[in-house]
């Protein structure tokens, strides 16, 4: 469905290769390049940088790149190029024109995103940048700094998986799901999965010094994430811009901070309408909507029926509780299944609630309404009410003890609750037998059902 760009197979290097035969670019580009290292100013440059690299396809910079560090030009000062690079090949890595992205306002959550591409290509290009110097510096001093700055480089990366990519799949994908293309959705997710986990390697690698299999997978790993670039600006964001109206993108914006950024800080936006979540909305695509569409996705989805999710999510008698929707036979459900048991006294100190099942300490019907001091025992009475005190004056946050009973292991949290507006409105006590979870190590990813 998607298109998928190769940079780097054998083919095509070696007729860029024979390409770069004629020095001219090379020496030019190397000219200026030592300006730089002398301390020149790169502004300065930008023009002579302009006309000598507009006459260089992306296929031919990771060459010239190589061929200058095999020369000795330092990494850093070939790296200054990468704003250049984006800037100049946008049209074709980046599908997006200047003109285009201006466009949409700053702050707006599609240009946020846009924005953060730009970084992503920028590290992409250095990460595959100084791979390559790697593989080609013998020095010892000069190969630890370089591998200093690919440790920085690829631990600044993995940050995309949980900014950029995480904005994406939580916050974007349930609007385009919700109209029935969820093929675009899993298929990018499945690629951002693909990406994490060679970040994630390369980490490893440069952990357990495999030096050589680590440049070889950091190109591959930096033509992974030019080319996810290259797929949401042609595919991703134009369906998005077809089909996502401002009171989406307002609840979109209201809930990115949540998340964060890749590199980027977009001020605030507010198109002045009503936000619209993805359970909000009521129409599938339009046959308009979909002709809008890029012919990628258009192709994708011919001849196949788009199922419009039309389930309702807020029920007569649910109760609205900020997060979500649900029913009073639900809320005593999830307060049964919870592996804690919970008491709440209001603030008069009376108690109102406790949470069924079992239980560590007794809680009968007739401890409600029961002001809490009567709850405990005389001697430790001034304790409960120093906890209250310090709460309802915003002294505390919580309170803690854990004591032992038997085989279990009893952790005990006390914390006040507030509204909105700050005002008390009583205390929650938490109670749980930690003593299994103290046994935990290691990590447990599988499911290891035998049946």
């Amino acid at each position: 469905m998607f298109i998928n760009i190769q940079y780097d197979t054998c083919h095509e290097v070696i007729e860029m290769t024979e390409l770069l035969r004629s020095e001219k670019k090379k020496e030019k580009l190397k000219s200026l390049l030592l300006k730089i290292h002398e301390g020149e100013d790169i502004n300065k440059l930008k023009e002579e940088f302009k006309a000598i690299l507009s006459s260089i396809s992306p296929l031919e910079i990771p060459i010239i790149e190589q061929e200058l560090v095999k020369e000795g030009i330092p990494a850093r000062d070939i790296a200054k190029m990468c704003d250049l690079h984006v800037e100049l090949f946008r049209g074709a890595i980046s599908g997006v024109g200047e003109e285009e992205e201006k466009d949409i306002p700053e702050g707006h959550p599609l240009r946020t995103l846009f924005l953060e591409n730009k970084e992503i290509l920028k590290d992409a290009e250095m990460l595959s940048l100084y791979a390559r110097t790697l593989a080609n510096t013998k020095d010892e001093k000069a190969r630890e700094e370089i591998i200093k700055v690919l440790e920085d480089l690829v631990n600044t990366l993995r940050k995309v998986g949980f900014t950029h990519y995480t904005r994406e799949e939580m916050l974007i994908f349930p609007y385009i799901e919700r109209r029935g293309l969820n093929a675009v959705a899993t298929v990018l997710w499945t690629k951002h999965d693909e990406i994490r986990y060679m970040l994630k390697r390369l980490v490893k690698l440069l952990r357990d010094g495999n030096l050589e299999k680590f440049v070889d997978e950091a190109v591959k790993t930096a033509n992974a994430l030019s080319d996810m670039v290259f797929r949401e600006n042609n595919i991703l964001y134009p369906t998005l811009k077809a089909l996502l109206d401002e009171g989406e993108w307002k609840a979109i914006r209201m809930q990115e901070e949540e998340i964060g950024f890749y590199k980027v800080n977009p001020p605030s936006w507010d198109p002045g309408v009503e936000p619209i979540h993805p359970w909000e909305l009521e129409e599938g695509l339009s046959a308009e909507q979909i002709l809008s569409l890029p012919k990628e996705v258009q192709r994708a989805i011919k001849g196949k029926p788009l199922s419009f999710d039309s389930t309702k999510l807020k029920r007569e008698g649910d109760i609205d509780l900020g997060t979500g929707y649900l029913s009073v036979e639900e809320l005593k459900a999830i307060f049964k299944a919870l592996p804690i048991d919970i008491t709440f006294v209001d603030k008069d100190d009376r108690v109102r609630f406790f949470s069924p099942g079992e239980r560590i300490f007794t809680r009968t019907l007739s401890v409600l309404g029961r002001p809490v001091q009567l709850c405990h025992p005389p001697k430790s009475v001034h304790i409960v009410n120093k906890i209250l005190k310090a709460f309802k004056e915003g002294r505390k946050k919580e309170a803690t003890f854990w004591i032992r009973m038997g085989d279990k292991y009893v952790y005990i949290k006390y914390v006040p609750v507030f509204n909105e507006k700050g005002e008390y409105l009583g205390t929650l006590e938490i109670t749980m037998d930690i003593a299994p979870y103290k046994k935990i190590e290691g990590e447990k990813r599988l499911l290891d059902w035998m049946d």
